[in-house]
């Protein structure tokens, strides 16, 4: 089987060419863009921690025409503004029922399965798989939703794995050398 070499090592090249094809992708939060850990204050206030890594590297997929989303189980303004600041339009918080959200959003995107990509790292995202044309597990998810995936990250949630998934993405479209604006 042939391979292609990536930043985060070598990963086939069937792998690679369905990435080219990828025009949404679709993440979880809780342990994707954070590292699953919820911070609660006396007052009821609740703290999340979002890596720059991962922020740039949604910017850099939305600049070349790869549409990002947010489908996670939880509710939360802090979602909400971080997801807003990095220009995702698409945020559908509150959905346990993943793939049912997924579906309705490439059907109001007018985008198929072969041309979505997901992210996630427990067993609610694995409905989101079903619906994508490459799938992702970060390293830090569940074992059932890593055996799941088409790609464990190397990085974990919360540390960069989004940004990984945003790289092979412009690896694969031929735009990893291109700056994309700063981060964020």
């Amino acid at each position: 089987m042939k391979r292609v070499s990536t930043l985060y090592g070598e990963i086939e090249q069937s792998l690679f060419d369905k990435l080219a094809n990828i025009s949404l992708l679709v993440c979880d939060v809780d342990g994707v863009f954070s590292d699953g850990r919820i911070y609660m204050g006396n007052a009821g206030e609740e703290l999340k921690a979002f890596h720059t890594l991962d922020g740039y590297g949604v910017k850099a997929v939305e600049k070349i025409g790869v549409t990002v989303a947010i489908v996670t189980g939880r509710q939360s303004a802090i979602v909400e503004n971080r997801m807003s600041a990095l220009g995702i339009k698409h945020i559908i918080q509150g959905q346990e029922q993943k793939q049912h959200s997924v579906a309705k959003l490439q059907q109001e995107l007018g985008i198929l399965p072969e041309h979505t990509a997901s992210i996630g790292d427990d067993m609610p995202d694995i409905g989101m798989f079903s619906l994508s044309a490459v799938s992702f597990s970060v390293i830090s998810g569940h074992p059932f939703v890593q055996r799941s995936a088409d790609y464990v990250t190397t990085c974990r949630g919360g540390f960069g794995a989004v940004r990984e998934v945003c790289d092979l993405l412009l690896q694969a479209k031929g735009k990893l050398n291109v700056i994309h604006g700063a981060s964020i």
